[in-house]
């Protein structure tokens, strides 16, 4: 894994806008219609994408996601729904949009409501029913539903992603480049009508999913593990937690997690942390303070998470109180995609400089908060790429004068 040992190095949290011609192309396999060709035009896509990474100045690259279908340019799910068409013993339940209500067992009888129900969205009922507001969501997707013994079935998918990266990266001569992958907990999130106990079924996705993870790595890719429900659901429990109650809830999570992630090596995955990407108020987000040692336990090299969106951008100061361990890495995002307004480049380098004067700048990786694509046009994506690469360059001339 690339460390800022002579430059703050910049990366991404994953998504990055999809192309028209991918999205039509997405739409056309959705309803049957698989066009001719898409091998070829996902391949070339993906170098392409690589490509334009590294001239706006990145320097871990990803494949922005191109092998998770996204059919629209507005999806908040593509990162997670992704697995649900690599997956044996699911079947679709129409009636089911996003996770739905559900009573999980850990611990007590604690109550996980799904994405319509938020905290946030009854206080601002409101803002969120009104189609003019602002806040994005997009169209309620069809979820399915766990109705039997779950096995992984993307052999086929996971290798079409790691060639496409892996040919991109010889291509370009990008140092480096990673893979996401979702995680147990929130792999999970779905309506269960098979196993006995939320634990049976996040241990059996740990199982299915850990092949993927294993794929990412064997093929020399670093893995990036998408786990938004370790900060996100806690919006989603009705009424609010203690913070010990959900810190207890979510330390199962991470133990699945860290069971999928066994003997793989900790400098070759990342971990990134969120609390969803939909443009709402956020107002019943946990505090990073609350949650960062539980996002410490999990066995990864590097921590990336939202730093520069106005809800969480404060939260830099977590850092004079919590000790970072040795050799890990953490990617504080240093632009939004919460907002169209693109960062000033002075301003991402001064909020690298927060974190490298409190663990190291050796250690600091300059990212994004969430995905960018499907969240905010593409025009002013790139534009807060290189907003973020200028802003690195200005902390390393800082930093290493």
């Amino acid at each position: 894994m690339l460390r800022s040992t002579d430059r703050i190095q910049t990366t991404h949290a994953g998504s990055l806008p999809r192309t028209r011609e991918l999205i039509e192309a997405n739409r056309a396999r959705e309803e049957g219609a698989a066009p001719a060709g898409f091998t070829d035009l996902l391949r070339d896509q993906v170098r392409a994408l690589v490509a334009r990474q590294l001239e706006l100045g990145l320097t871990v690259v990803g494949d922005g996601e191109y092998g998770k279908s996204m059919s629209s340019p507005i999806d908040y799910g593509a990162w997670w729904s992704y697995s649900f068409q690599r997956t044996a013993g699911l079947e679709l339940d129409e009636n089911q949009a996003w996770a739905t209500e559900k009573v999980l067992s850990s611990p007590g009888d604690v109550r996980l409501t799904g994405f319509l129900h938020r905290r946030d969205r009854q206080r601002f009922a409101e803002a969120y029913a009104d189609p003019d507001s602002g806040i994005m969501l997009g169209k309620p997707k069809a979820f399915p539903a766990v109705t039997g013994p779950i096995r992984y079935t993307g052999q086929d998918a996971i290798a079409q992603d790691v060639a496409n990266l892996a040919a991109a990266l010889e291509a370009t001569g990008a140092p480096e480049g990673f893979i996401t992958s979702v995680s147990p907990g929130s792999a999970s999130r779905i309506t269960n009508r098979y196993y006995d106990t939320d634990e049976e079924l996040l241990y059996a996705w740990a199982d299915v999913l850990r092949e993927e993870y294993r794929a990412v790595i064997d093929a020399g890719l670093l893995l990036q593990i998408d786990d938004p429900c370790i900060a996100e659901n806690y919006d989603q429990i009705e009424p609010a937690p203690s913070v010990e109650d959900y810190v207890a809830f979510t330390r199962l999570r991470v133990d699945a997690l860290n069971h999928a992630l066994r003997g793989l090596p900790e400098d070759r995955i990342r971990f990134h942390l969120c609390w969803g990407s939909w443009h709402g108020p956020h107002t019943t987000d946990i505090e990073m303070k609350d949650i960062v040692s539980t996002m410490l336990r999990v066995n990864a090299g590097a921590y990336t998470f939202e730093a520069g969106n106005v809800r969480h951008e404060h939260e830099w100061r977590v850092w004079d109180e919590v000790e970072l361990p040795e050799g890990k890495i953490i990617a504080p995002g240093v632009v939004s995609h919460a907002t169209n307004v693109v960062e000033h480049p002075e301003l991402v380098a001064d909020r690298i400089e927060r974190f490298a004067s409190r663990v190291g700048r050796e250690n600091v990786i300059a990212s994004t908060d969430c995905g960018l694509g499907g969240r905010i046009h593409p025009q002013i994506a790139y534009a807060k790429l290189e907003a973020l690469a200028q802003g690195a360059q200005i902390a390393t001339r800082r930093l290493w004068r």
